[in-house]
């Protein structure tokens, strides 16, 4: 069964830096476009980042844009979202989520409807 497991969040300063993690099981992580997503309260889910399976595409939002970058490891069946220069905005719960099988590509922009499968989700606060 496919599965999706973040780890990695917690509480940051403002300015400082965390590397998100999604750990996948059940399935060739390789045959599947990830993304990454957060939702703080009282707002919709916004799309983060997606890379393809292959690695070689990537897409970020507009408000994550040269502060994040996405990258993975299929060998480790894992695809880890690194962030610098958070922001007290960039507060909210991370998740990440798979594109069915045989939607290997990433697209801009990042629609949470694209994505079928999702893990549970990971807190980050950004505070001083």
């Amino acid at each position: 069964q496919l599965q999706l497991v973040e780890s990695g969040g917690g509480l940051v300063q403002p300015g400082g830096s965390l590397t998100l993690s999604c750990a996948a099981s059940g399935f060739i992580l390789q045959y599947y476009a990830i993304g990454w997503f957060r939702q703080a309260p009282g707002k919709e889910r916004e799309g983060v980042s997606c890379i393809s399976g292959t690695g070689r595409t990537t897409y970020y939002g507009d408000s994550v844009k040269g502060r994040f970058t996405i990258s993975r490891d299929n060998a480790k069946s894992t695809v880890y979202l690194q962030m610098n220069s958070l922001k007290p905005e960039d507060t909210a719960v991370y998740y990440c989520a798979s594109r069915p099988r045989g939607f290997n590509g990433c697209d801009s922009p990042i629609l949470h409807d694209a994505y079928n499968s999702w893990g549970q989700g990971t807190q980050v606060t950004v505070s001083s």
